[in-house]
């Protein structure tokens, strides 16, 4: 493996993306059962890809990027973790391996119960398992000492079942990934519009005049954005992207599936501007488009024009105008161009976009949702689309971008913390027994309740905790002191060998697989960012007849704790339309559940915001009177630095998805054959007395004792702003403090970790 560092020239997409494709596809154990998988990716009776949550392009016969193609590869190897496997790996060595190296070893084969006399995971059946988990559930003091994690991957049915699970059960302990992610957008949106999803559908992107890009590299997390935002572009669409780093995906785009652009040098520019904000200042660079556009509208108010205000949609349907207007006014412009890193001159040129459009989309992701302000940075998003009534027409709206490809769903059919009353009473009501009513634990509620040995039981649909979350050592302190872990998965991962007392790897079919019931053939459904439901229905021949379909695994559990409280678990396991005729009973919008999946490419579950159907308390979508932060790092934590402080945000590589590690490449930035890199920009290196290639530690700053330190990172100059560095995930994860979250959303802050830098001796394996 040749590693290096080497300034990458092409565009996203293009013959790059389709030789990465094919050397991943081809490389593998089986390249034709891939090409026959990747045909049936996001089709009408084929499977949803179990990637990013982008919504579907209907008719097209090539419907996946270079990392759904790695994604679905990497799902169906042929690599099968054996008990021999385990009986050669003891989990203190497993410890000490790379993630890489653990989900590199290929698809869970069977049941695995951790025999912690000799230090080994053994086979169990699935009977003894499920007798397992009933006699540590049914032997708690409360039911809130069980925590109930789930993944973004699982879906509507499973999602379902587990939460009817664990509230037959007694509790609302809900963590899920959306806690570590994406839950500010969930928390604003709903505070100011009374829906916590986006207001847009696919096809709004080929109707607007201008799209306002916030804090995402699509290139990498989500590819297929960018064929929606090419043919933006060239229907004439300014768009203008809001990035903390230079991204080779909001600049240039080569469509693998066009000709023209492969077998010529043209390739697609996509922004038409492009800003790189502080990180954190967002919210002030939005405050700024704000306060010209104010200015403007007074302005021509003023020479008896038009203003630029929707005030018939304000006084219609708004409240709390004035008061954001005096907010606007009292922020200085001193302040919103030093926090947001901006030059008064660039948030013109912005404004001015905005302010020339008829009709105008804002799109955001994690680098807006993973700050102490991200709250307050979405509402101040929605503020400026509040000003000109950029909701419910077509082409504009507000459109967070979320993970995996059902993190939405999940939230949609009942995976919270704190539910809403109404959702229990239907519940209640429905299965004719109660509901608890008590606000379970979110993500990081739910790691302080292991430590502090509150909570006794862990058990994860999918994912891979240990490696998400925040505070790395002490999340693993967490899972090893509960009574018992149980990892439903699909591959072997970090949380598998950070596992608790006794401890549980049940294996699932993937979403590429077959999954044949004793009524038949089933699917599934999931939902994506635009709210569109749709069927999934794997092709693939599972790899062992001891994997078992997250449902089933669900139902044998709640079986074997509950009886058949509540409902026939089995049967349900059995036949996947009766859960659905459950959701159709008790959830709004899923009304004929079964009957509407028959569409093609499913149906659109409708937005309430959309259709000016404002559910807050008020009955309007509010406006957000915040101020912007006093400052984007804590003065408390810039007082205890001894040093020349940075702020640290962590972000994936292109060869990865969330945890997922497919290789050691990072095309689109230039960094090949390793992943310990830290991204300064070149007068940042010089100022600390550095050079490119150097090797640093960073050491945490926080306002408690605990010593957060990593090292052997090599220093790469890149295009960033002064003071901000960048670095790869789950590397730097033991640097964000596990209380260190954003008001209101209880999100880690991994985009904003105030950290020192000290160089140090190359490290001695390289």
């Amino acid at each position: 493996m040749t590693r290096k560092i080497k300034p990458y020239q092409g565009p996203a997409g293009g013959w790059g993306a389709l030789s990465a494709t094919t050397r991943f596809v081809f490389g593998s154990q089986q390249p034709a059962a891939n090409i026959r998988n990747l045909l049936r990716a996001n089709q009408v009776k084929g499977f949803d890809c179990p990637g990013c949550a982008w919504g579907d392009e209907q008719g097209k016969h090539f419907s996946f990027c270079e990392n759904g193609a790695k994604a679905i590869s990497w799902e169906a190897t042929t690599k099968q973790v054996t008990p021999a496997f385990f009986r050669a790996h003891s989990v203190g060595k497993l410890q000490r391996q790379s993630d890489y190296f653990l989900e590199y070893q290929g698809r869970l084969e069977q049941p695995m119960y951790l025999n912690r006399e000799r230090g080994h995971y053994e086979p169990i059946s699935w009977e003894n398992a499920f007798a397992l988990i009933a006699r540590h559930l049914n032997g708690l003091d409360h039911p809130d000492q069980l925590e109930l994690y789930t993944s973004g991957r699982a879906s509507n049915e499973a999602a379902y079942l587990y939460q009817l699970f664990g509230r037959s059960f007694g509790t609302n302990n809900f963590p899920d990934c959306s806690n570590l992610c994406h839950e500010a957008s969930g928390v604003a949106l709903t505070q100011a519009i009374g829906v916590g999803k986006g207001t847009v559908t696919l096809s709004d992107f080929e109707r607007a005049d201008a799209i306002l890009v916030f804090g995402q590299n699509p290139g990498t997390n989500h590819p297929r954005m960018l064929h929606s935002l090419r043919n933006a572009a060239h229907n004439g669409t300014a768009i203008v992207s809001f990035n903390n780093l230079k991204e080779r995906g909001l600049e240039r785009f080569a469509d693998p599936q066009s000709p023209l652009e492969m077998l010529t040098p043209k390739d697609s520019r996509i922004s038409s501007h492009y800003f790189c904000p502080r990180l954190g200042g967002d919210m002030a660079a939005v405050r700024g488009m704000a306060k010209l556009v104010l200015e403007w509208d007074a302005e021509a108010l003023k020479r008896g024009k038009p203003g630029l205000l929707d005030r018939d949609f304000i006084a219609q349907h708004t409240h709390g105008l004035e008061d954001y207007m005096a907010t606007v006014a009292a922020t200085s412009w001193q302040q919103i161009e030093v926090q947001s890193g901006l030059s008064r001159a660039e948030l013109r040129q912005a404004a001015e976009v905005y302010a020339s459009a008829e009709r105008v989309i804002c799109t955001w992701a994690m680098g807006i949702t993973q700050h102490k302000h991200s709250v307050a940075t979405i509402r101040e998003i929605t503020n400026l689309q509040l000003l000109r009534g950029q909701l419910g027409r077509p082409g504009a709206g507000l459109c967070p971008v979320r993970g995996h490809s059902n993190v939405q769903g999940n939230r949609t059919v009942g995976i919270n913390e704190q539910p809403d009353a109404a959702f229990l009473d239907r519940l209640q009501q429905h299965f004719k027994q109660p509901m608890p009513r008590r606000p379970g634990h979110n993500a990081v509620a739910a790691i302080q309740a292991m430590l502090d040995g509150e909570a006794k039981v862990f058990i994860a649909l999918g994912g891979n905790i240990a490696a998400a979350a925040p505070d790395t050592p002490a999340t693993a302190r967490a899972l090893a002191n509960c009574d018992l872990t149980v990892q439903i998965s699909t591959k072997l991962n970090r949380s598998h060998v950070m596992a608790g007392k006794e401890a549980l790897i049940l294996p699932c079919l993937g979403r590429t697989e077959e999954d044949v019931q004793a009524s038949g053939p089933q699917f599934i459904t999931v939902e994506d960012s635009f709210s569109m439901v749709h069927a999934s229905q794997g092709v693939a021949k599972p790899k062992s007849p001891h994997q078992r379909s997250e449902t089933a695994i669900i139902a044998g559990m709640a079986q074997a704790v509950l009886g058949n409280k509540s409902v026939d678990w089995q049967a349900l396991a059995n036949n996947y339309d009766l859960i659905r005729d459950h959701i159709a009973a008790t959830l709004p919008g899923f009304e004929q559940f079964n009957e509407r999946l028959q569409q093609p490419g499913g149906f659109y579950l409708g937005n309430s915001a959309a259709r000016y159907q404002w559910q807050t308390g008020n009955g309007k979508a509010n406006f957000g009177s915040d101020p912007l932060p006093a400052s984007l790092i804590p003065e408390a934590v810039t007082a205890k630095a001894q040093g020349m402080l940075s702020t640290l945000q962590t972000l994936r590589s292109h060869d990865q998805y969330n945890t997922t590690i497919y290789g050691m490449d990072d095309r689109y930035r230039g960094v090949y054959g390793q992943r310990m890199v830290i991204f300064m920009h070149p007068d940042e290196i010089k100022r600390r007395g550095l050079q490119e290639g150097d090797w640093v530690e960073l050491i945490g700053v926080w306002l408690d004792d605990v010593e957060r330190k990593v090292g052997g990172f090599k220093v790469v100059a890149y295009d960033i702003p002064p003071g901000d560095v960048a670095a790869y995930y789950p590397e730097t994860n033991p640097l964000v403090p596990l209380h260190s979250v954003g008001d209101g959303s209880h999100t880690p802050t991994s985009k904003s970790i105030p950290i020192l830098i000290r160089k140090q001796d190359a490290p001695r394996i390289i």
